[in-house]
Order: C-alpha cells, then sequence, then structure tokens
C-alpha cells in the first residue's frame, strides 16, 4: 500500500516526540513512594513501594516499605503513591496491520452497508490522488442484516477506483468490481487452496468476499507497500501501543519486509518497543532467521522467535473448523488451511531448527489438529518447546486435559468474548458452546495462558480485556452476572495474563515482564488500583507514564507530576 507523500512528515514528527521525552539516560533512577505490585515466576502477586533503575535500564533493587533506600542515585522520582504495574506485553498482535488501520479508511464503527458505502464515498472524495482506496475494520457480524456486502455495494461510493477492505480479524476481504479485475478473479477462477471465493447465489459470479487464502488473490493485486509507508505505520502503532501501556508485542505473521523495518528503526534509535516476532510461515522464517532463532538486538528489543501458522478462519464466516457440522449452517464445517501431513511438516520444520511454534485455530476441530500433530512428532523433538495454540476460540471439553500434558501455552483474546459470544451460540449450539472461551478451565488444568488483544482485530487495550477476562461481559453489562461465569479469570491472574504469562510465552521470562531484580525496567504508573476497580472503573483506567527500558517513554499531556529530579550529589532520602 502506497500512502500519499504528504504523510511521510508525519513519521519524523513521530519520531521526534519519542525523542524529546524527558528521560534520563544511563543514570541510576530511583522509583519511590509507589503502590507497585508484580508476579513471581510462579504467577503469584508481589508488592513493594520503590524500584532502582540501573544505568543499564535494568531492575537492580525492588524495596519494600521499611527497607533502607539506596544513599546516592542520578534522579529520584515520587510517584506520590501511585500504582505501578510492569509494563503490558500483548500476547497476540499484527503489529504492521495494526499500524496501517490507523493510517488507512477504518470501517470498525460502521454497523450497516449504507454507513461503510458513506465513509468509503468522504474517503476516496479526500484522497483523489490513490490510486486505489484500502481499508480495514470490516466487521459483517455485528452489521444490521446477516447478508455479507457484495462488490456492487463498493462500486458507486469508489466511483470505479478498485476498493479492498480487510475484514478486522483479518480473515476476509471485500473488494469492489475493479479490484476483483485487478487481481483476474471471475467467473471461472478457481478457489484456491485453503480459500474461498463466495459466489452470487447459485452462480459463478464472484460476490466480492474472499475468505481465507482467496485474500492473497487481491493483496498481490494491490499497490505494494513501499519501505516508508512500512517506518510510518510502525511508528504510529508504537506511539498508540506506548499511551496504552504495551511495552511489548508478540508480533505474529512478521514478514521479511516487516523485519527490515524493525531493524531500521532500531539502528536509528527509534525502536522504544519490545517486539517477540513470529514469521508468517516457513519461507519467511528462513529468510529472517536463517539457521535458527535470532539472538536479543538492540537491549532486548527485538528477537526472532518462530513461526506461525493459521489452521481456519472464523465461527463469524463459518470457516473455523469444527469436528461436526455448524448447529445453524448443517452442511457446513469448516474451511481447513492445512492438512494433517502438511501441518506436521511445517511444524519439524521449525522445530528442526529451534523454532517456537505458534499455531491460531478457532474451532475445535483445528485445536485437535494441532495436538495430534504435536504428540506426533513429541518424541523426535523433546525439551521445553512452549508449543503455541492462538485463539482456541473453541475447545472440545475432552481435548482441554491434552493441552496441558503436550506441554502448550495458551494465547487468548478477552476482548474477542463480548464480541462474538452471540456468534459462538448461533454457530456451536447449546453443548458445544461450553467449549468455547474456557479461559478458568485452562488455566485450573495447568496450560499457561497469555493474553492479548489480536490487534488490529480488537483495540490493544489491556484494561478492557481485563475487564472482559474478569467478567465475562460486555461494557455495558451484559449479560449480567457474565457469560458462562464460571470460566471467568481472577483479577491476578488476568493481570500476569497480560504481564509475566505473556513474557513467559514468548521465551522472555529472563528479560521482562516482571517487576524483578535483573528485569528490564518496563513499568506503568497508572491512576487507579486494578485490582480494587469496579469493572467500569478497570475499562476507564489510564496510563500515565510508560517506562521502558528505565527511560520515559509516554507521559499523559493533561498529567501534572513532574519529570525525574536530579538528585546528583545529595541522598536520595533526603538526608
Amino acid at each position: 500500500m502506497a500512502l500519499s507523500g504528504k504523510n511521510l512528515p508525519i513519521l519524523g514528527r513521530i519520531a521526534a516526540t519519542l525523542l524529546l521525552l524527558p528521560i534520563p539516560a544511563h543514570a541510576d533512577t530511583l522509583i519511590d513512594n509507589v503502590e507497585g505490585m508484580s508476579f513471581d515466576a510462579k504467577g503469584n502477586l508481589t508488592r513493594f513501594n520503590g524500584v532502582l533503575v540501573g544505568n543499564d535500564g535494568r531492575i537492580v533493587q525492588v524495596l519494600a516499605r521499611g527497607d533502607k533506600r539506596p544513599g546516592k542515585v542520578d534522579y529520584r522520582v515520587d510517584g506520590q503513591g501511585r500504582v505501578l504495574i510492569p509494563g503490558f506485553v500483548d500476547a497476540h498482535v499484527r503489529l504492521t496491520d495494526y499500524g496501517f488501520a490507523a493510517l488507512v479508511l477504518d470501517l470498525s464503527a460502521a454497523r450497516t452497508t449504507a454507513e461503510a458505502q458513506a465513509r468509503v464515498a468522504a474517503y476516496a472524495a479526500a484522497h483523489p490522488d490513490r490510486p486505489w482506496i484500502l481499508g480495514t475494520g470490516w466487521t459483517p457480524e455485528s452489521w444490521d442484516k446477516a447478508a455479507l456486502p457484495t462488490a456492487a455495494d463498493l462500486d458507486s461510493a469508489a466511483g470505479g477506483r478498485p476498493v479492498w477492505i480487510v475484514s478486522a480479524d483479518g480473515q476476509a476481504g471485500w473488494a469492489s468490481s475493479a479490484a476483483l479485475r485487478a487481481a483476474r478473479i471471475a467467473a471461472a477462477t478457481p478457489d484456491p487452496a485453503g480459500g474461498r471465493i463466495l459466489r452470487i447465489g447459485a452462480t459463478t459470479t464472484p460476490s466480492g468476499v474472499l475468505l481465507g487464502n482467496a485474500r492473497l488473490l487481491v493483496e498481490r493485486a494491490a499497490p505494494p507497500r513501499r519501505a516508508e509507508d512500512r517506518d510510518l505505520a510502525f511508528l504510529k502503532a508504537q506511539q498508540l501501543l506506548l499511551a496504552k501501556g504495551v511495552t511489548a508485542v508478540t508480533a505474529m505473521g512478521a514478514t521479511i519486509e516487516d523485519w527490515q523495518t524493525w531493524r531500521r528503526a532500531g539502528d536509528t534509535g527509534a525502536l522504544r518497543l519490545r517486539i517477540m516476532a513470529y514469521a508468517d510461515g516457513v519461507e519467511n522464517m528462513a529468510l529472517i532467521g536463517g539457521p535458527g532463532p535470532s539472538p536479543w538486538l538492540y537491549d532486548d528489543r527485538l528477537k526472532m522467535n518462530g513461526v506461525v501458522f493459521s489452521l481456519d478462519g472464523s465461527l463469524a464466516a463459518r470457516t473455523a473448523l469444527l469436528k461436526a457440522p455448524y448447529a445453524d449452517a448443517p452442511a457446513a464445517k469448516g474451511l481447513g488451511l492445512l492438512g494433517d501431513t502438511a501441518l506436521k511438516n511445517l511444524m519439524s520444520r521449525a522445530a528442526f531448527d529451534n523454532f517456537q511454534v505458534a499455531v491460531a485455530t478457532n474451532g475445535d476441530a483445528a485445536a485437535a489438529q494441532v495436538l495430534d500433530a504435536i504428540e506426533a512428532i513429541a518424541d523426535t523433538y523433546k525439551g521445553d518447546r512452549r508449543w503455541r495454540i492462538e485463539q482456541a476460540s473453541a475447545l472440545d471439553p475432552a481435548d482441554l486435559p491434552r493441552l496441558a500434558r503436550d506441554g502448550l501455552v495458551a494465547s487468548l483474546q478477552p476482548q474477542a468474548l463480548p464480541a462474538t459470544r452471540g456468534v459462538a451460540e448461533a454457530r456451536l449450539g447449546p453443548e458445544r458452546v461450553k467449549g468455547a472461551f474456557a479461559w478458568s478451565s485452562l488455566a485450573q488444568g495447568g496450560v499457561p495462558l497469555a493474553l492479548g488483544s489480536a490487534a488490529p482485530t480488537f483495540a490493544p487495550d489491556p484494561f478492557a480485556g481485563i475487564a472482559a477476562a474478569v467478567t465475562r461481559a460486555g461494557a455495558d453489562g451484559q449479560p449480567f452476572g457474565g457469560w458462562q461465569p464460571e470460566e471467568r479469570l481472577t483479577r491476578e491472574a488476568a493481570l500476569a495474563g497480560y504481564t509475566a504469562g505473556a513474557a513467559y510465552a514468548g521465551f522472555a521470562e529472563g528479560r521482562f515482564g516482571r517487576i524483578a531484580t535483573g528485569q528490564r525496567a518496563d513499568f506503568l504508573i497508572l491512576d487507579r488500583d486494578p485490582l480494587l476497580a469496579t469493572p467500569d472503573e478497570l475499562r476507564a483506567t489510564r496510563v500515565l507514564q510508560t517506562w521502558v527500558g528505565g527511560q520515559l517513554a509516554y507521559k499523559a499531556e493533561d498529567q501534572s507530576e513532574a519529570p525525574p529530579r536530579p538528585v546528583r550529589g545529595e541522598n536520595a532520602d533526603g538526608r
């Protein structure tokens, strides 16, 4: 996707904003007078009221009440009794897509086809120089009608220009007639492997909606994303994530172009976020990592960990792979993207070179396929592999014990529940839906949990995710008492899942995710205690400051707290 040149000065402004923050560099800093909380290696809550950060950006000492403060430090920050927690680690983000979603047409607020058409028309009028209208955020399950849109719905709104809108979950795309022609998609075009071209009624005429791998047909025809576009998108994503208190992300579906974008940011000193990257398939895995995972780069800010594979689609589009037919579509069981043999071969290829494997599933049959593959290759690839299962929206209760036995980590997205519980009920029926979003069952069964947003599918808002995890309800409080409330997580478990748990899922538990001696000093100053807040207050929790590696990376604009005060030459406790 090529952006207009007039957007490029934004890159400089974003970078300048980051570089001009009042941050202590290469100095000892005492963060004192805070209500600190973190989690130990076993997920137990720990409390403290001060943190000493060394000049290398690591935590030197965690101070409890009554502990003697260090005699001399370079900077002292008075936390004024505010709450301090570890920086959030988002366990599942499509980082490049999230950055671009903030820069292109956004249909996430559209609730009808007419609203979407109006937004497309307005965007087209505002950007007459762009040969294609590109967008994201399409969420048809939230519209006021069940029927999927068509290419014709986009044609008049864009004045004949190609339009390509990717769904919020990245599983589907909506194309105009001009985009279909550019991709050479016609009535005779067959469905690609792992994909489906939806047709109009009983005809062979493409409707404009493409599922699974069929999306690639249009994406290959769309204008390529330039390096400067990628740089701009990354800096925008980084800026938004740090403002939400996200100091590290698990970047799923990374390409060699993504990796080079992050390397450019690291080389120029603009990389503040910590990125654990998982390649989009074995080809990108080999291009990025070569013979194995990369070392940590840029002071633990970038590492190529492994590879991610997708096995199916979504429940909303009825492309999640189920063991039995859909309750509301008896002829459908979903869309499998990889066969059993192919999955085992790909996982073996990655594991042989010690890449960590993550597999995204939404249906119970897809989850079982992952478990079968792991059990088939487990004797060959022993040790602490930490196989990851992403999303796991629907699980067969009979398969739950297998996850712990096979050593899996469950990477979950709590914000999906309020948005899709109605879809899950309709698609799965009353019995199978008991295995949907089975968070507590997984935790009680000994499966480590890592929590994230799946951005740009959902906003990377950890407090909204924590609220969903502990209430099993939406922001409107519905359903009262929570949906399948027995699967709620405790607040401590949810906070741990967004910090220590997500770091553990990426083999980073020795580097960040906790407030502990030797860890990178990534932490947040909050306006309230998330363990005491009501659900509404949880969602409204504000991040006042975000620190990464002992340096201030974000500060709320309306915050009155002073920057770190130099205390060179005096005792930090004022004596």
